[in-house]
């Protein structure tokens, strides 16, 4: 409805400008008022135009307010003019009890389903940790968050792709394999190879006579997919990075990107000792011209001098410097399978969202520039950096890593505080923000608690409707339901952030943001607790069309509340302790 009454006034300002004989904006900016006093929709479309019209800001602006005035919008009380030329509209709570009927009408399937996508495929790759342990707390974030994303854009109308990429090649994979082997032999796991207690505990299931790897590798896969589906986070996909490197994939990309002619042999040298890392955070041997000049590599000593390797030549589109792809050796460089493997997940999707922790700012210039080589544009390719989450305890900063044995699991997290703490916790705030979680916090079961907070509301509305059942009270038929009695400013705001469901949708999906999601499901929650500590529903001395009408705007409130509980990818209890707790009852 948000949008329905922006349309609405949008036509009717343009509409003035043309009956003043004024040519008509092709857009219209229309706000919300930081402050109610200032009306319920603002706009400074005579300030923006006042210089084309040739005529002073507040001038336009009382001419178009006088036009406006002569054929009212739909919903408009009253249009005033405020500082140097804003327009205020001040609309009826009509509006609002529209707003109620919509989201009634098109009910948890249908309202805010924003059409934007129109069908456009999208693959989300996300957490994507190596297959050497168990996921971390810090996982936790990017798990939350692709899959809160994920659910954003389905609702926005795009077909989504879920994808993880298991790294599970290399160096890391190997010492792995020989941290499970020394540990289930009893001798001590030497410094550089993986220490944690996972490892010896891990180790006692491993059977005799197995590939240590290939064993800890499933092993682990599977302990992070159950791990996952208990944070509600499944993937349509699992892609190997080493069944990439092996099943052909590699070599038909390169053999595609030497008929377009973006590699070449060079016999120089190559820093073939710069450790770089992967679009995981794998420490790889990424290798890079010596000279600051694209194509050119010299001959100052380094190693592997007149050992030929392979080049690609990301300079083309932007890149700082080419990227070797084959070393002189014969074996790939990290970048070499990401690059099949982007060119693989576009059979998935025609946009590919790859969402990377904070380090890998500098990945993003040679993969846009490489899926570029592969004849993709640059925008088919959204790299999402994330910032780290830092957990604490007791005000102390903890370390997380598996390598040293330091780490807290996203298991036990899960164990203690639930799936829902955990997952919304990660989802109160922006991704490209530093976020800090104090475990005892979490545990906290207080109505401080966001997630309880959001929790109690949705319980409360089946609360309401279990006391009904108690009393036998019924639901008219909605259509015979009077949203009009709907005057008390906290039935009101319920209204009010329901209307705005809509547009924060299509906003959290544009801006890949779906902590706005977040945002709005906690200020519903807080808009409903209002209504419910202030206007009673059921009790005695409530007149019965007052009742019916705000029994129906107690359901519409369930219908929004689902929606967002959805879209976080958290559950949506019917009971609660305290939840029935009703003093206005």
């Amino acid at each position: 409805m948000s949008a329905a009454i922006r349309a609405s006034l949008s036509t009717a300002i343009r509409s003035a400008f043309t009956r003043l004989g004024l040519d008509a904006p092709d857009t219209i900016n229309l706000e919300r008022p930081a402050r109610k006093e200032n009306g319920d929709w603002s706009t400074n479309a005579a300030l923006a135009h006042a210089k084309a019209a040739g005529r002073n800001p507040r001038e336009l602006a009382a001419q178009l307010v006088d036009t406006l005035n002569k054929e009212t919008p739909r919903h408009v009380t009253a249009i005033e003019i405020a500082g140097p030329g804003f327009i205020n509209f001040r609309l009826s709570d009509s509006w609002l009890h529209d707003v109620i009927d919509t989201v009634l009408t098109e009910g948890v399937e249908n309202y805010a389903r924003v059409a934007v996508g129109t069908g456009r495929r999208i693959n989300v790759e996300y957490v994507s940790a190596n297959p050497t342990g168990p996921l971390h707390a810090g996982h936790a974030r990017w798990a939350a968050y692709g899959d809160a994303l994920s659910r954003v854009l389905v609702r926005n109308g795009h077909v989504v792709h879920r994808e993880f990429y298991i790294n599970d090649r290399g160096v890391q994979m190997n010492r792995f394999g020989e941290s499970l082997a020394l540990a289930k032999a009893g001798i001590p796991v030497p410094e550089g190879f993986y220490q944690g207690q996972y490892i010896r505990d891990w180790a006692t299931h491993m059977p005799g006579g197995v590939d240590p790897i290939e064993w800890g590798c499933a092993y682990a896969l599977q302990y992070q997919k159950d791990t996952l589906r208990r944070m509600h986070v499944e993937f349509d996909t699992w892609s190997s990075e080493r069944a990439i490197a092996a099943g052909g994939t590699v070599e038909s990309t390169l053999e595609n990107l030497r008929q377009k002619g973006y590699l070449y042999e060079s016999t120089g040298p190559y820093a073939a000792a710069d450790m770089s890392t992967d679009a995981n955070g794998n420490e790889a041997a990424i290798a890079t011209p010596l000279d600051d000049g694209p194509h050119s590599p010299t001959t100052d000593g380094a190693s592997n001098v007149g050992a030929p390797a392979t080049w690609l030549r990301t300079t083309d589109f932007g890149d700082d410097k080419d990227r070797v792809l084959i070393k002189g050796d014969g074996t790939y460089t990290y970048f070499t399978p990401d690059i099949a493997y982007h060119r693989d997940k576009f059979r998935r999707g025609d946009l590919l969202i790859d969402i990377l922790g904070a380090d890998h700012h500098g990945y993003v210039r040679r993969m846009k520039a490489a899926i570029q080589c592969l004849g993709h544009s640059a925008d088919d390719l959204e790299i999402l950096i994330g910032q780290n989450c830092v957990l604490t305890q007791d005000g102390a900063e903890l370390k997380l890593s598996k390598r040293t044995g330091d780490i807290i699991e996203l298991a036990e997290i899960i164990d203690q505080v639930g799936p829902d703490v955990a997952k919304l916790t990660f989802l109160l705030q922006s991704i490209d923000t530093r976020q800090t979680v104090d475990l005892g916090e979490l545990v906290n079961a207080s109505m401080d608690n966001p997630v309880h907070y959001v929790h109690y509301a949705h319980a409360r509305v089946y609360g309401i409707g279990r006391k009904a059942v108690e009393r036998g009270i019924t639901r008219v038929a909605r259509a015979n339901a009077d949203f009009s009695l709907l005057t008390h400013e906290r039935e009101l705001e319920v209204a009010r952030v329901l209307g705005d469901l809509p547009d924060v949708v299509a906003l959290a999906g544009a801006e890949r943001a779906p902590h706005k999601i977040t945002t709005w499901v906690r200020e519903l929650a807080a808009a409903f607790q209002g209504f419910y500590r202030d206007c009673p529903v059921l009790r005695d001395d409530v007149p019965e069309s007052l009742r019916q009408a705000r029994f129906w705007l107690v359901e519409a409130a369930r219908v929004g509340l689902a929606i967002g509980l959805d879209l976080l990818g958290v559950s949506a209890p019917e009971s609660m302790a305290r939840a029935d707790d009703e003093p206005v009852e």
